[in-house]
């Protein structure tokens, strides 16, 4: 049974409940290998603010296009971030934006790893 705290101590608590429920069932070497692999693939929720502090001054849905959603960003750099208004609201939800995003990376990697 491996521990995903010892493999990736610098997760946020809800996110290695999910990850921990992932790997809980693996070998440590096969859990190794999934760590690695999701490391290099998650977003920090740093990250994800600063960017959304970017929109405010120069590109607004620069975070949307770095999680993926491409059509949210085309959405937000056309309408300046929806009149702000989605900007600010993704700056408060920056948190949950990386989570959800994080939670999907590691699916897509446990799907990945079983084929």
């Amino acid at each position: 049974m491996a521990n995903i705290l010892h493999l990736m101590p610098d997760l946020e608590p809800d996110e290695m409940d999910f990850v921990q429920s992932l790997v809980q069932d693996m070998p440590e070497a096969e859990a190794r290998q999934f760590a690695s692999i999701y490391r290099a693939r998650r977003k920090e929720p740093q990250l994800v603010l600063i960017t959304t502090l970017l929109g405010f001054v120069l590109l607004a849905g620069l975070q949307r296009f770095i999680l993926g959603q491409i059509g949210m960003g085309l959405l937000y750099l056309f309408t300046g971030g929806l009149c702000l208004v989605g900007t600010i609201i993704d700056l408060v939800n920056y948190k949950r934006l990386a989570y959800e995003y994080n939670v999907k990376e590691a699916q897509q990697v446990i799907r990945m790893m079983r084929y």
